[in-house]
């Protein structure tokens, strides 16, 4: 159970509305957390255990992401419209109107990591930590791992995935359930899966319209506008202090993390054993050890400035 809310509700954002909560208050000075869920096409949903950071001493905002959950839908808008320009805008105004920017931390998971590095990569002063967790660098890099990790499911799931993505019936029960064994080796190995979880998925259900323009019909087929796109360039530019994360089990492999821990200077990698896509429903207690040493260790960097 999530801790409720201090605060909520929206702000402006180009003539629309972006939905956020905030759990916690300011406690000595220290950051506010902000999550940034994936997708993109997704919702805070599956991440609200983070709001636990509140307990520990550290503010931690969510938010939805334009056209999902509690932000404004434009089911309307095409490709042109949705682009990772438009949610790094969102991302900078959010921060902005909260009156954070000048001390946060940002956790970026899934499609989140990759937004959140190319907002680092701008080296804003107000920027105090990086955690990239679950998240590839690059969608071409995705997409090879994908096709890696599809090749070892059961005999025939594969097939059965292939032919319909192949006619283009991926709308199809037949299909959700190959892709289910997928999900349940690489996405999620809880079961029954979470509610915070399954809150997110039905979203993405009642509204696809940013998943299926950006990603696809599933996590492994990525046809939408992000299929090119990748951060790869910009990570050198990072100077904050970056943790990336993973499960042994993830979709994202390390083959498609690599470029962060390469590239950012000074990341640090820390895998947790037995996860996979989703560490802060798999592996809590792990999970939090994790993050909240790593929050810890900001806050004495900045004491001894």
């Amino acid at each position: 159970m999530s801790l409720p809310p201090d605060d909520k509700g929206l702000v402006p954002f180009r003539g629309f509305q972006t939905w956020y909560r905030v759990t916690g208050r300011p406690h000595d000075g220290r950051p506010a957390v902000v999550v940034v869920h994936g997708g993109p096409g997704s919702t805070h949903d599956y991440l609200l255990s983070l709001a636990g950071l509140a307990e520990h001493g550290w503010p931690v905002v969510h938010y939805d992401q334009l056209g999902n959950g509690g932000s404004t839908h434009l089911p309307d808008r095409g490709a042109d419209f949705w682009t990772p320009e438009l949610f790094l805008d969102e991302l900078a105004n959010l921060l902005d109107r909260l009156g954070v920017a000048d001390d946060y931390v940002l956790f970026g998971h899934s499609w989140g990591g990759p937004l959140v590095a190319r907002h680092a990569a701008n080296r804003p002063p107000g920027l105090r930590g990086l955690v990239i967790a679950n998240a590839p660098a690059s969608y071409p890099l995705w997409l090879a791992e994908a096709a890696r990790l599809r090749a070892d499911l059961p005999p025939g799931t594969n097939e059965t995935l292939l032919r319909h993505e192949a006619a283009g019936t991926t709308d199809s029960d037949e299909y959700f359930a190959a892709m289910r064994v997928f999900y349940d080796r690489h996405v999620c190995r809880v079961q029954p899966w979470p509610r915070d979880y399954l809150a997110s998925f039905m979203e993405i259900a009642n509204d696809p319209t940013v998943y299926f323009t950006m990603n696809g019909p599933s996590e492994f087929h990525v046809t939408g506008t992000l299929r090119d796109w990748s951060v790869v360039d910009c990570l050198p530019d990072i100077a904050a202090p970056t943790l990336v994360l993973s499960g042994r089990h993830d979709e994202a492999t390390p083959a498609t993390l690599r470029p962060y821990l390469d590239l950012v200077p000074g990341a640090r990698w820390e895998v947790l054993e037995h996860s996979s896509h989703l560490p802060h429903l798999e592996e809590p207690e792990r999970f939090t050890e994790v993050l909240t040493g790593f929050l810890t260790e900001l806050e004495s960097e900045r004491d001894q400035r």
